[in-house]
C-alpha cells in the first residue's frame, strides 16, 4: 500500500516494537535512545518482508523510495556516502525476527565496497591490508548469502593462499595476497552465476534486502518454526546498521558476550572475543576465541565500560542479556542485545536469582521459564563412579551426557536418528544448514567454535548435550574418521560425550538418572503456591511411583495392571487364563495371578501412602497376551520342513486356532477394557480382590491407603453400574474375611465420545472420572495413532492441515469439547465429582493449561514430566488471574 511506513531510523523505534521491527531492530532502537554506542542504522520492517512475500517476491510499492530518503540521513549522520570513492559509507544486513531465530540468514559485512571504494577505504584508515580483507570477507559473505554459491568454495581459495605463504589465519595475508584471493573470488562469482560481481551499492543492497526477506523461508528458518511452534506469517526484519571494525589491527576486535553464564546462570560476564577479527568470525568457529575476562587484561579501561554497559542492560531489560560488540581502535560499540538464549538449568537459576535480587517478582520467575525447557534438568549424566576412557576434551558448550555412532553429516545424521539409531554428529563447525542433522542427533561434537558457536547455541536452545571448540580432534570428512593423536575413530564407531565437562570418550559410558536440586526445587516449590491443578503420575512399578513421588507427584493417576501381565514369570499363567476352556479352569488360572498382583498393589500403595492411586482394570483385548499367529504360523512351517515333533507341531497349530479365534479386524474398537469385565467378571473379581487385600493388609500395618477403582473404556452406565457392583461385592467380602474396614472409590476412564455424552448419566456410578485422551483423541478423529503416525500424519503436520500431533498437544476444538461436556454434564448430576486427565497430555504444557481452564482437579503424566507438569498449571493459572486482572481493569 503506497504511502505506509516500512522503514524506522533506530532512533524512530523502542523496545515494544519487536512485531514491526523485530527483536533486533527494537533493541538497537531502545540502546540508541538510552544512550548507548551503537552505531546508526535504520530497519525495514517485517510487515514489509509479509507483503513482499504476498506480491510474489517484489518490494511493496513505496519501499524504494522510502529506502533512499533513509540512506539519506544515514549518510547525513555519518557524514560518507554509500559507495563514494573518497568516504565510503560501509553497512551491515542482518534478518531480525520479532522471535530469536539462530541461524536464520548469516550476517553480511562491509556492503557498499567495490573495486573504486575499497582504495577510499584504504587511504581514510591508512591500512591497505585491512580494507583489502573488508572487500575480501564482502565478497565471501555476498556470494554465500546472496548469491548462493558454496561458501566452502571461497574458503577452499583462501585456504591455497595461506597454505602458500605458510600462514595459519586470515589476518596474517599480505596485502598483494589479498588482492589475488578477491580477483580469485571475483572469478569464482562470475563461473557459478554467470555474471559479474555487482558493483553498485544500490544493487548490492537491494539484493541483500531480497535475500533477507527470502531467507524467512529458506529451509533451516522452516525447521526451526516447526520445532519451536512459531508462526509462519511473522516475517522478518532487516536491519541496516553502520559498519563498525574490529579488524583495524590489535587495538580492535569483537565478541559476544552474555551478562550471566548461559549453560549454568552464575552470575558474571560470560562469553569471547578475537582481536583483529569481524563479528562473524566469533560465531563461525573458524578461530577459537579467547575467553572474556582476557580482555580485562589487554583493555582494560574497554573492558571496564563495558562491564558497565552490560549491567546497565541487565537492569532495563530485567533479563539475561545477549550482547553483540565490536572495538575499532580502542573505541567500544554495542551492535545489538537480546535476552540471552539458556539451558534449563540457566533459565531456573537466573528466575531465582532474579527474584532474590529484586529485580523480577516469584511470578515473573515461574512464568519465564519454559516448561518444555525443564526436561532438560532431568538429563541423564555419565556415571560419577564409571572408569571411562577421556580421548579428547573439549569445551562444555550444552549440558548432559550422550551416547552414539560417530557420524560425520547432517543428512546422514538425520536419516538414521529417524531410523531409530543413536547418533553423535562430528562435525569441524556446525552451520544453520546442519539443523536437521542436530534435531535426531543425541548430541553434537565440533572440532572448531566456542561456548558462542552456533552448534553451542542451537544445542543449549534443544537441550541436546554438546562438546565445541574440541582442537585435540582431527577430521578427515572425506574419510568419514578422526584422530585424536595416533587413535582413529570411523564412522559408526559409538563414542560418549558430556556436556558438563567437555570429555568426550570412547565406547558407551553408563549414565545415570538426575535428580531434583537447589534452585529447581526452589522454583517448583514457588510453583505449588500458585497451581490450582494437582499434579500426579502414571506409574505402574514401585520403581516409578517412587520416582515420581521425588518428583513432586501428587499421587498415581494412572496404574496400568495389564503391564503387570507382562512379566516372563506371569504370560504363561496369563495365557492359560486366556485359553481356559471353563470358567473353572479360568478361575484356576486366576487364583496362581491373584498373589502376584496383590504383591504389586501392596508394593505401590505402599511408596504412595497418604496420596491416591488409580488402579485401572485389565484394559487390553486378551490376544495381546497370546503369541502372534505369524510367529507361529512361522514356527510350525520350520518344524514341519525340519520333520520336528508331531506333538509339538499339532499343540502349536492347537494354539494357532486359539489365537485366531480371538484376533480382531479392530482390536482398539473391540473385546476390550470394560467389556472384558462383563464377559469374563472373574477377571476383574480377581483384580479387585488382590486391590482390596493388599489396602488390608496395609492398613493393619498401620499404613494410610487412597485406593481408586478405575473401570476403562465405559461407554454406558449399565456397564459401570454393574461392574461396580462387582468391585463393591468383592470389597465387601475382604472386609468380613480380614475384619478390617477401609476407604476406597469407584470411577471410570472417560475414553469414548458418547461417554462424554452421557457423562451426566454415567457419573450416577462414578466418584470420579478419568479422560484417557490417546483414545479419546483416536475415536474423536477416526484414525488409529500407530497408523496415523507412521503414514499420513507427518504430511498433515507438514502441509498445516493440522497445526499440532494431536496425540501429542490436546486438540481443544475437538477432543476438548467432549472433555468440556464431559466436566459440565458429570458435574451437573455429582458436583463433587473428582475428574483427572492420565493421557501423555497430562504433561505437555499446553494441554495442561487447556485442563486448567476447563476446571479438571489433577493431570496425570509419566514420572519425568511430573515437574513439567507443576510448572505449566502454575503457570495457567497466572495467566488466568492476569487476564481477570485485564478484564477488570478494562
Amino acid at each position: 500500500m503506497a504511502g505506509k511506513k516500512y522503514i524506522y531510523m533506530f532512533s524512530e523505534g523502542r523496545a515494544d516494537m519487536r512485531n514491526l521491527l523485530g527483536g533486533k531492530g527494537a533493541n538497537l532502537a531502545e540502546m540508541t535512545n538510552i544512550g548507548l554506542p551503537v552505531p546508526p542504522g535504520i530497519t525495514i520492517t517485517c510487515e514489509a518482508c509479509n507483503e513482499y512475500n504476498r506480491l510474489g517476491k517484489e518490494f511493496p510499492p513505496g519501499l524504494e523510495e522510502e529506502l533512499e530518503e533513509r540512506l539519506k540521513d544515514l549518510e547525513r549522520i555519518n557524514g560518507k556516502k554509500l559507495g563514494d570513492p573518497q568516504n565510503p559509507l560501509l553497512v551491515s544486513v542482518r534478518s531480525g525476527a520479532p522471535v530469536s531465530m539462530p541461524g536464520m540468514m548469516d550476517t553480511i559485512l562491509n556492503l557498499g565496497l567495490n573495486d573504486q571504494s575499497v582504495q577510499g577505504l584504504a587511504a581514510n584508515t591508512g591500512d591497505e591490508r585491512f580494507a583489502l580483507d573488508c572487500y575480501r570477507r564482502f565478497i565471501q559473505m555476498f556470494g554465500d548469502v546472496v548469491l548462493g554459491i558454496d561458501h566452502h568454495k571461497f574458503e577452499a581459495i583462501l585456504e591455497k593462499h595461506k597454505e602458500r605463504l605458510g600462514v595459519k589465519f586470515d589476518h596474517e595475508l599480505t596485502p598483494a595476497a589479498l588482492k589475488e584471493v578477491i580477483a580469485e573470488y571475483k572469478d569464482l562469482v562470475k563461473t557459478e552465476t554467470g555474471r559479474e560481481f555487482p558493483q553498485e551499492p544500490q544493487e548490492q543492497l537491494r539484493m541483500a534486502i531480497r535475500a533477507v526477506f527470502d531467507s524467512w523461508n529458506n529451509p533451516r528458518a522452516i525447521v526451526y518454526r516447526k520445532i519451536n511452534k512459531i508462526p509462519d506469517d511473522l516475517g522478518t526484519a532487516v536491519n541496516i546498521q553502520t559498519m563498525v571494525f574490529g579488524n583495524m589491527g590489535s587495538t580492535s576486535g569483537t565478541g559476544v558476550a552474555f551478562t550471566r553464564n548461559p549453560s549454568t546462570g552464575e552470575k558474571g560476564l560470560y562469553g569471547e572475543y578475537l582481536l583483529n577479527a569481524q563479528g562473524e568470525d566469533v560465531v563461525a568457529g573458524i578461530r577459537t576465541p579467547k575467553p572474556l575476562a582476557q580482555l580485562k587484561e589487554e583493555m582494560p579501561e574497554t573492558y571496564r565500560q563495558f562491564e558497565e554497559i552490560c549491567e546497565l542492560l541487565e537492569k532495563h531489560y530485567r533479563d539475561m542479556q545477549d550482547i553483540e560488540f565490536t572495538i575499532e581502535r580502542g573505541k567500544l560499540y554495542i551492535l545489538q542485545t537480546r535476552a540471552g538464549k539458556r539451558t534449563a538449568a540457566a533459565a531456573v537459576k537466573i528466575a531465582v536469582d532474579m527474584v532474590q535480587e529484586g529485580l523480577i517478582t516469584k511470578e515473573e520467575a515461574i512464568l519465564r521459564v519454559d516448561p518444555d525447557q525443564v526436561v532438560q534438568l532431568l538429563h541423564r549424566r555419565v556415571d560419577p563412579k564409571a572408569k571411562v576412557e577421556v580421548i579428547a576434551k573439549g569445551l562444555p558448550a550444552s549440558p548432559g551426557a550422550a551416547c552414539g555412532k560417530v557420524v560425520f553429516d547432517a543428512d546422514e545424521a538425520e536419516r538414521l536418528g529417524l531410523e531409530g539409531e543413536k547418533v553423535i554428529l562430528v562435525r569441524n563447525e556446525t552451520t544453520p544448514d546442519d539443523i536437521h542433522g542436530i534435531v535426531q542427533a543425541q548430541g553434537v561434537l565440533t572440532a572448531r567454535g566456542g561456548m558462542t558457536s552456533h552448534a553451542a547455541v542451537v544445542a543449549r536452545g534443544m537441550g541436546k548435550p554438546a562438546v565445541v571448540g574440541c582442537g585435540d580432534i582431527k577430521i578427515d570428512v572425506g574419510g568419514k574418521r578422526f584422530f585424536v593423536g595416533d587413535l582413529e575413530v570411523k564412522e559408526g564407531d559409538i563414542i560418549s560425550i558430556d556436556g558438563a565437562t567437555g570429555n568426550v570418550m570412547l565406547g558407551e559410558v553408563p549414565l545415570i538418572e538426575p535428580q531434583l536440586t537447589g534452585e529447581f526445587k526452589t522454583l517448583l516449590q514457588w510453583a505449588d503456591e500458585v497451581r490450582r491443578l494437582k499434579v500426579r503420575a502414571n506409574a505402574d512399578t514401585p520403581e516409578d511411583a517412587r520416582r515420581a513421588r521425588e518428583f513432586g507427584a501428587e499421587g498415581i493417576g494412572l496404574c496400568r495392571t495389564e503391564h503387570m501381565f507382562m512379566a516372563v514369570d506371569r504370560l504363561p499363567v496369563v495365557q492359560q487364563m486366556i485359553l481356559a476352556k471353563t470358567k473353572e479352569e479360568r478361575e484356576e488360572a486366576l487364583a496362581k495371578l491373584l498373589p502376584m498382583q496383590q504383591g504389586d498393589f501392596y508394593e505401590i500403595l505402599k511408596v504412595m501412602e497418604g496420596l491416591p492411586v488409580t488402579i485401572r482394570l485389565l484394559d487390553p483385548p486378551l490376544h495381546e497376551f497370546l503369541p502372534s499367529s505369524e510367529e507361529l504360523l512361522v514356527e510350525i512351517t520350520r518344524l514341519e520342513a525340519t520333520n520336528g515333533d508331531k506333538a509339538e507341531i499339532e499343540a502349536k497349530r492347537a494354539l494357532l486356532r486359539e489365537v485366531r479365534a480371538r484376533e480382531e479386524f479392530n482390536p482398539m474398537l473391540g473385546h476390550r477394557g470394560c467389556r472384558l469385565g462383563i464377559t469374563y467378571p472373574e477377571v476383574y473379581a480377581m483384580q479387585a480382590r488382590a486391590i482390596f487385600q493388599a489396602v488390608a493388609q496395609l492398613k493393619k500395618e498401620g499404613i494410610n491407603v487412597l485406593p481408586e477403582v478405575e473401570i476403562p473404556l465405559v461407554i454406558h452406565v449399565n456397564e459401570l453400574r454393574r461392574l461396580r457392583q462387582l468391585v463393591e461385592e468383592v470389597a465387601e467380602q475382604v472386609k468380613k474375611e480380614t475384619g478390617v474396614d477401609f476407604e476406597y472409590k469407584v470411577g471410570t476412564m472417560i475414553e469414548m465420545p458418547r461417554a462424554c455424552a452421557t457423562a451426566d448419566e454415567i457419573a450416577e456410578e462414578a466418584e470420579f472420572f478419568s479422560f484417557g485422551t490417546n483414545d479419546l483423541t483416536q475415536t474423536t478423529f477416526g484414525f488409529s495413532r500407530d497408523d496415523a503416525e507412521a503414514k499420513f500424519l507427518p504430511q498433515y503436520l507438514e502441509e498445516k492441515i493440522l497445526k499440532d500431533n494431536p496425540f501429542i498437544v490436546l486438540d481443544r476444538a475437538g477432543v476438548g469439547k467432549f472433555m468440556r461436556m464431559g466436566v459440565e454434564l458429570g458435574r451437573k448430576t455429582r458436583p463433587t465429582l473428582e475428574i483427572g486427565i492420565c493421557g501423555e497430555h497430562g504433561g505437555e504444557p499446553s494441554s495442561v493449561e487447556f485442563c486448567h481452564q476447563i476446571g479438571l482437579d489433577y493431570v496425570s503424566c509419566s514420572p519425568f514430566r511430573v515437574p513439567v507438569a507443576r510448572l505449566a498449571a502454575a503457570q495457567a493459572a497466572l495467566k488466568e488471574r492476569k487476564a481477570q486482572v485485564f478484564e477488570r481493569d478494562v
